[in-house]
């Protein structure tokens, strides 16, 4: 394995194409025949899975040519394999040849919460599970002034061992650490990063020097650091990426300037907009889940499906945030991505591969053959203090962050359509909300009645007790569970609703990774499937503006609801409105499956 210099600024790793099957991985390149794989159907748990993963991720593998940006105009450079198993060569420093490569992760806003709590950690246990290359650095960049040791000693506190406690922790971190160094500098100023492109050309050497940025800064500086990184800061004979941590804008206006900002000075292919709820488990199952099942993939249409429902519930409020909440609200904070990402997922059609490509080019089909939503399909909600069992919950408007007249939603409910032949009239519904009685996600699939069901005696006029449910449980304690009708044992004839039920703790031994460890490992190596390209966004907003600004100019209030409650009645409304109730209302105590 060549070097690696990871530098904490925004950007993003190429990684070889690769994909995991069972616990071995293998790596393959283009024109090599594969060896045999043998594909285990129980879960592995060493620390080496990512030493041995066999490819499954599509046909074409990650394409790591780079761009060397001078002048704000691209100059191509040598293609490089992204492979850092294999020799690479690039000419340098006039006909010299690197034959190893290096990766320099760079975390701008390394001072950030989102760096300390997500980004580090996440880079730590891609370094303990052997992910990361033999060589690499990281560096951290951001305007507080701080020396290589407080970066490290504030990173050390927020790494974990939580995959094998017993395989020396310690000296893993200190290792880690090792590698691990900072830059203070202006976000907006081409000096500090190129002091910074100095730094990291030390740490690389000799060596084809690969480079990736992360952007974990405030949207407003995007364009300033992407300018600065890629004029000052960009790999001569690598490639450069940079990873954008959202929002992507406010609406279709912002977001198309955000996107031609970048695009200034970066190619589509250098950007990767991270959503990293696409990078969650069971959001990442949901393909595999239905086409390499033969029982799920025929039911997947108008035919067999009656409604789907995606939920998103937290059970705290802004809790001292409501100053960056109340500039965006849960509709764009959660609806417009989060859940319309995992929408996409479910209702595309089968891809052609499962090449990146293939699959987005599906999911922009499904965003673009959807109804513009409009308020009378909505139900907004702002959650208010509330007392309970002698406990004093605030309301949202008491966020001494928040506007005492804010009318910002803490919370929305909307029924979507796709108007295409596969899902021609059936809902999807949507809600998300803040301070409600519990904290999950989930995809809830309610398929249609049984025609002339023999045993509906049995349920009583209430058919929704009879009704199948897939329910797919993003988080927390994972699952995937099938609601069914069965016999309760005895001379009787009573029926029970029970679950076939796949839950992951019980299943698999093996600790479940965070998603920003499989995105920032996507983005080293180069795979884009899980990333939102540029008319995906377009598209995206192009549902939810005309809704935002309704909503902005008639100044709806939103219905209050009591903290830690189940949210505002409209919700159950529009629900009815189209002869649905709520899955996760259900009383049945089988839904704690």
């Amino acid at each position: 394995m060549e070097h690696a210099t990871i530098t904490m600024s925004s950007s993003s790793w190429a990684r070889s194409p690769t994909a995991q099957v069972g616990s071995s991985r293998v790596s393959s390149r283009v024109g090599t025949a594969m060896p045999p794989v043998s594909v285990s159907m129980r879960s592995s748990r060493g620390r080496n899975s990512c030493v041995a993963r066999a490819t499954m991720t599509g046909g074409k593998s990650a394409q790591p040519s780079q761009v060397s940006m001078n002048g704000g105009s691209p100059k191509a450079a040598a293609p490089v394999s992204s492979n850092d198993e294999s020799s690479k060569s690039a000419s340098q420093n006039g006909g010299e040849v690197a034959t190893e490569t290096t990766v320099s992760i760079t975390v701008v806003g390394a001072s950030g919460d989102l760096a300390k709590k997500k980004i580090f950690p996440a880079l730590f246990a891609l370094y303990y599970e052997g992910c990361l290359p033999k060589h690499f650095t990281i560096f951290g960049f951001a305007r507080s002034k701080m020396t290589d040791e407080s970066l490290r000693e504030i990173i050390s506190g927020t790494l974990t061992c939580r995959i094998d406690q017993k395989e020396n922790c310690g000296d893993k971190q200190e290792e880690f650490l090792k590698r691990c160094f900072y830059h203070p500098g202006q976000y907006k100023s081409e000096d500090s990063f190129g002091e910074l492109s100095k730094k990291l050309h030390e740490h690389e050497g000799n060596r084809v020097a690969n480079r990736l940025f992360y952007l974990s800064i405030p949207p407003d500086v995007f364009v300033d650091a992407a300018r600065c990184s890629s004029l000052a800061a960009s790999s001569g004979n690598g490639w450069t990426r940079v990873i954008v941590e959202k929002p992507f804008g406010r609406d279709s206006e912002s977001s198309a300037e955000l996107t031609r900002g970048l695009k200034s000075y970066l190619k589509e292919d250098q950007i990767y907009r991270i959503d990293h709820y696409l990078g969650k488990e069971l959001v990442e199952n949901l393909s595999v889940l239905r086409f390499s099942n033969l029982v799920f993939e025929p039911l997947w249409s108008r035919q067999y499906i009656r409604n789907v429902q995606l939920i998103f519930s937290e059970d705290f409020g802004t809790e001292g945030r409501g100053g960056y909440f109340d500039n965006y609200g849960i509709i764009r904070d959660i609806m417009q991505n989060h859940l319309l990402q995992i929408l996409a997922l479910f209702a595309m059609e089968p891809p052609v591969s499962l090449d990146a490509e293939d699959i987005r080019n599906e999911k922009v089909k499904v965003l673009r053959s959807m109804r513009v939503l409009d308020a009378d399909n909505v139900v907004v909600g702002q959650y208010k203090g509330h007392t309970r069992g002698g406990v004093k919950y605030p309301a949202y408007i008491d966020d001494k962050t928040v506007p005492k007249n804010s009318i910002t939603p803490t919370f929305a409910a909307a029924a979507l359509f796709i108007d295409n032949a596969r899902w021609d009239g059936v809902p999807f519904l949507m809600k998300a909300g803040k301070a409600l009685h519990k904290k999950k996600a989930e995809i809830r699939v309610q398929f249609r009645h049984v025609p002339g069901n023999l045993y509906k005696r049995s349920f009583g006029t209430d058919l929704d007790q009879a009704t199948n449910e897939l329910v797919i449980r993003v988080q927390p304690d994972e699952a995937i569970y099938l609601k069914i009708n069965n016999k309760v044992p005895g001379l009787g004839m009573r029926l029970d609703r029970s679950n076939l039920n796949l839950h992951y703790a019980d299943r698999y031994d093996r600790e479940i990774p965070d998603a920003y460890e499989r995105l920032l490992l996507d983005a080293i190596e180069g795979e884009r499937r899980l990333f939102i390209r540029s008319d995906e966004l377009d598209a995206a907003w192009a549902l939810f503006t005309p809704l935002l600004k309704e909503l902005e100019k008639r100044k709806i209030s939103p219905e209050l609801y009591p903290y830690g409650s189940r949210g505002p009645i409209g919700a159950h409304y529009l629900a009815a409105k189209y002869n649905v109730r709520w899955g996760d209302n259900n009383s049945d105590t089988s839904d704690s499956a």
